[in-house]
């Protein structure tokens, strides 16, 4: 991969990689350091690189160090513990995008990522299963349950739209 090989991924892929990343982490500054840190990484590995490949490759680093950061900040961080029932629901209005939001958050970090591939980045499930090494057959399940979460989610009364 040439120099402006690799400005031009810059340019084509550093907003649809951080918007993965941010959807998933929900912290701005955590996402930037993830993409950066892709970025970096496509850089030192610009020889091994097909150009054709580096979205690929991006995703699948971006990925990877994604779930490195979310693995040290669990060691770090201690979850505060709640009980769906204790939380408050005041909605004057339904925002769809706030519930979709909501709704995401509320699956792991495997199924997140998944939709995030497939419905918001339009990745084929080859393609995912190569990013998250996973087999086809896995994203296909995977996606399916974490779509049925969403469903399940979404229709609820109080957050019926």
């Amino acid at each position: 991969m040439t120099e402006k090989e690799y400005n031009d991924c810059v340019s084509l892929y550093a907003d649809n990689v951080f918007r993965f990343i941010v959807k998933n982490l929900r912290h701005e500054e955590d996402a930037r350091d993830v993409v950066q840190t892709a970025f970096e990484k496509l850089w030192r590995n610009r020889e091994e690189v097909e150009h054709a490949k580096s979205k690929s490759y991006l995703f699948t680093v971006a990925y990877n160090q994604m779930i490195d950061h979310l693995r040290k900040s669990k060691r770090i961080h201690l979850k505060e513990e709640f009980k769906e029932d204790t939380r408050v629901h005041s909605k004057e209005f339904n925002n769809t995008k706030a519930i979709l939001n909501e709704a995401l958050a509320k699956l792991g970090e495997t199924q997140r990522s998944l939709v995030m591939l497939k419905d918001y980045e339009g990745y084929s499930y080859e393609e995912i299963g190569r990013i998250m090494n996973l087999s086809e057959s896995q994203v296909k399940v995977y996606l399916h349950r974490a779509r049925l979460q969403l469903k399940e989610y979404i229709v609820k009364v109080e957050n019926v739209i």
